[in-house]
């Protein structure tokens, strides 16, 4: 999404959570607010951000593509986005019709070494696992709308943290 005036940001290399304001945009610089605090920051470094319980409108953009056999009528789509919003978007065109889906969702170990999030839930919190285990309901349920019912397979990487938690909803 673009960095328009009235959009909510966060700074890339910043905490999600420290969501700003912007209230003006002069050349390339964005002047956001947070409470009292005012920053300038390069809209290159900004992040359109949505607060939670705000919609999403997700879509699917071509970045490139791989044609190993063109006579051939077999063809796979590689995507890399947030899973959830991935598997909505492709239920309306492919329920029941995908042969493979992997996912690989955050660990909820609170490492901090991964590039993406791997702290889902507070590791104080004593439901944790099954807040976890909500989370990867809702992406489990859509995944098993769209593989076809006889061939399909899920593919779920998950360590010893949440594998006993899954195993139901993979199976049960």
């Amino acid at each position: 999404m673009p960095v328009n005036c009235g959009s909510n940001v966060a700074l890339k290399s910043g905490n999600i959570n420290e969501i700003y304001r912007v209230i003006a945009i002069d050349n390339e610089k964005a002047l956001c607010i947070r409470e009292n605090e005012q920053a300038e920051w390069n809209i290159a470094d900004l992040v359109v951000v949505a607060k939670f319980g705000e919609p999403i409108y997700p879509y699917l953009k071509q970045i490139d593509s791989v044609y190993n056999a063109p006579d051939s009528d077999l063809w796979h789509t590689l995507i890399e986005a947030d899973n959830y919003h991935a598997l909505q978007l492709l239920e309306y065109l492919y329920a029941g019709k995908v042969d493979c889906i992997y996912i690989d969702p955050p660990y909820n170990t609170g490492a901090k070494d991964w590039k993406y999030n791997n702290d889902y839930v507070d590791g104080n919190d004593s439901y944790r696992h099954s807040k976890w285990l909500s989370m990867m309901h809702k992406r489990l349920r859509l995944a098993k709308k769209l593989l076809n019912p006889k061939t399909g397979v899920l593919i779920a990487t998950i360590d010893e943290h949440e594998v006993h938690h899954i195993k139901g909803e993979l199976w049960g």
